[in-house]
């Protein structure tokens, strides 16, 4: 029993997306859906992404890549 809670464990962390950025927004480009932050790293938010509508100049993002491509955007989320 241990093994397989353990097995799952182990899917499960496999499964979630890196983390890759976190900042205030510089640019937004809401037609080739690239955000830019502060520090000068910029993101391409695939299609099958969904962008906060909230995603502005000075907001604060969280931005999660795929584990195996860093520069594959997973999330983004709104940082309060």
């Amino acid at each position: 029993m241990k093994k397989i809670v353990l097995a799952l464990a182990v899917a499960g962390a496999l499964s979630l997306p890196a983390f890759a950025g976190s900042g205030v927004v510089k640019e937004y480009n809401k037609e080739t859906r690239v955000i830019t932050l502060e520090d000068g790293t910029s993101y391409t938010v695939p299609e099958d992404v969904a962008i906060p509508p909230e995603v502005a100049v000075g907001a604060k993002v969280d931005v999660q890549t795929d584990k195996n491509d860093a520069t594959k955007v997973v999330t983004v989320l709104m940082n309060p």
